[in-house]
């Protein structure tokens, strides 16, 4: 009985180590990549910003389905229950949210900023991502950056491909 009861104070004691150690990470973390592309600034923000051409560039895209609303392409479907799709548009940025029941909280989103150099600009594409208080989240926080990165790589390869032609 006393082994038992011994099992049971440690695995309390451990879990509340743990979901203390859990509570110095961040909530809110961004993944983050930029590339610098040279070009006409309207035309590759048209590619951006319209998300009917997300398909010529963002990974995946060209097998993801359109998502509309209102008659209007918004974003693409990620998959049966979820969607990336915009929700503003200023001159030098785009923000998207994924929607739909099994969507994680956070945004995605692209900012141009001016180069150095006539002719050329600078995409930043991001990734927010919003966490719970709960160990397992924080702690698979620490794995975003190798899981989306390279995602987010890829985009802004193909992007700066297809305004280069």
């Amino acid at each position: 009985m006393q082994v038992i009861k011994l099992g049971l104070i440690s695995l309390v004691v451990f879990a509340l180590l743990i979901t203390g150690i859990s509570l110095f990470f961040p909530s809110n973390v961004r993944v983050s990549k930029a590339i610098d592309i040279k070009g006409n600034r309207d035309s590759v923000w048209m590619l951006v910003k319209d998300p009917a051409n997300w398909r010529k560039w963002y990974p995946g895209g060209d097998s993801l389905p359109p998502f509309v609303v209102d008659g209007k392409i918004k974003g693409i479907g990620t998959d049966s229950m979820q969607a990336l799709m915009i929700t503003g548009i200023t001159d030098s940025t785009v923000m998207a949210s994924n929607v739909g029941p099994l969507s994680k909280d956070g945004e995605t989103g692209w900012n141009i900023y001016p180069g150095h150099v006539p002719e050329m600009m600078t995409i930043q594409m991001y990734m927010d991502f919003h966490l719970r208080w709960y160990p397992w989240e924080k702690f698979s926080s620490l794995l975003l950056e190798n899981r989306y990165g390279q995602q987010l790589e890829k985009a802004l390869e193909n992007l700066k491909k297809l305004a280069e032609q």
